[in-house]
């Protein structure tokens, strides 16, 4: 697309959950390249929108505040205790629901009618390889980005003829705060899995979710994008 073409199409909204830092800060920078206005949302600093994801409430009046949005992006993400599955409180659990699951659907469910209306609109969810694969000792994040995946298929079939398209991207381990609160063996373990033998960069995935909210992408919905220096062989 050219300049002219740009100049002529109307400038498109983002909102990005988790824009504060690691893989949302650098989407949200990098569809701001694209000449979208980027929104930011998360409880850390920096973020342009202060806003806890697991509230459903908050989500519903800052949607409201924010007005119409074209693209949706959910990287508000935790993750949680690291120790066997039979080791985890019910308050671990439900924390690390609350934010990567609940999360989501608050910001889904706030947004889509917008879009519905619209007739155009893209959401991009963050998964992980571990809730494909399951992670040991990460049995609370698996599970729950397991169920971002699903949620992502069902939403993507539900709105696959109203012009809104809905993709997850599952990503290996990459260079990240959360990621400095895994021990190092935690780190060794996931990074070893990686045939490329390296941690992914943020621009990396940035590069992946502004081709999945473009205008490119138009016959996919529902589906699951790995990125994982070739872990995934599935």
């Amino acid at each position: 697309m050219n300049r002219t073409d740009q100049a002529s199409q109307p400038r498109r909204r983002a909102f990005v959950t988790g824009g504060a830092s690691g893989l949302g800060a650098a989407s949200a920078h990098r569809l701001a390249d694209d000449g979208i206005e980027v929104i930011t949302a998360d409880l850390a600093p920096g973020a342009d929108v202060v806003l806890d994801v697991s509230d459903p409430a908050a989500v519903a009046r800052v949607a409201g505040d924010v007005g119409p949005i074209d693209i949706l992006v959910n990287c508000a993400g935790i993750v949680g205790p690291n120790k066997p599955i039979w080791e985890v409180s019910d308050d671990e659990w439900q924390a690390v629901f609350a934010v990567n699951v609940t999360g989501t659907f608050n910001a889904c469910r706030a947004f889509v009618p917008g879009m519905r209306e619209r007739g155009w609109g893209r959401i991009v969810n963050f998964a992980s390889m571990a809730g494909k694969d399951g992670n040991p000792n990460l049995g609370v994040y698996s599970a729950s980005k397991a169920a971002v995946i699903g949620l992502t298929k069902s939403l993507g079939k539900e709105l696959a003829t109203s012009g809104v398209l809905v993709n997850a991207v599952a990503p290996a381990v990459f260079e990240t705060p959360m990621n400095q609160h895994n021990t190092p063996e935690v780190l060794e373990y996931m990074t070893n899995l990686i045939p490329m033998k390296r941690l992914g960069r943020p621009s990396e995935l940035a590069e992946l979710v502004a081709w999945l909210v473009s205008d490119k992408v138009s016959f996919s919905t529902g589906a699951v994008y790995d990125i994982s220096g070739g872990r995934a062989t599935y």
